[in-house]
């Protein structure tokens, strides 16, 4: 394995910020929702 040409060495950066993404959206939208049960 070890593909080190520009395409696949920004796929691999690409696919990592979009997992960071969606964990970050992941933990955001749990705080909102324990905020709001909180609220009620």
């Amino acid at each position: 394995m070890g593909d080190k040409s520009p395409k696949s060495v920004n796929k691999k950066s690409t696919q990592k910020k979009s997992a960071v993404a969606s964990a970050t959206k992941k933990k955001s939208a749990a705080v909102a929702a324990k905020s709001a049960a909180k609220k009620k």
